[in-house]
Parts: structure tokens; sequence; C-alpha cells
């Protein structure tokens, strides 16, 4: 799997839980969604990703968005 699919199933997670968890634990939960998505905007203007940076360094093959 390529690196920006990683980084996309990452963030899909990444959202999908913290839904849950705001709604089965407490809704302060929702704030990592917050920052999840404040993430992706940044990283589509910058191309600086964490995400992606943990992820090729544990050997994920590039793809086209993040080098």
């Amino acid at each position: 799997m390529s690196l920006d699919r990683l980084v996309l199933v990452f963030a899909g997670t990444v959202v999908l839980v913290s839904v849950a968890l705001a709604h089965f634990v407490h809704p302060n939960w929702v704030w990592l969604t917050v920052f999840a998505g404040a993430n992706m905007i940044q990283a589509s203007f910058t191309g600086f990703c964490p995400a992606a940076m943990v992820f090729k360094a544990l050997g994920a093959k590039p793809g086209g968005c993040f080098k």
C-alpha cells in the first residue's frame, strides 16, 4: 500500500474512532476529529504530515502526494 493510501486510512480511522468515542464515552472526544481535520487541511497546503513521516520511516513505498 502506498504512503498516500496509508495516510488516508489512518486519518479516516482517527475520525471514525473519535466520533465513536464522542458518542459512547464523552462529547469532548470530538476535539480529536477537529484536530485530524485541521491537520488534513494544513497538510494539503504544506505537504507536511507527521503521519506520513512515520509511515515513511516504517518503510511505506512513496506515493504521489507525500514525499
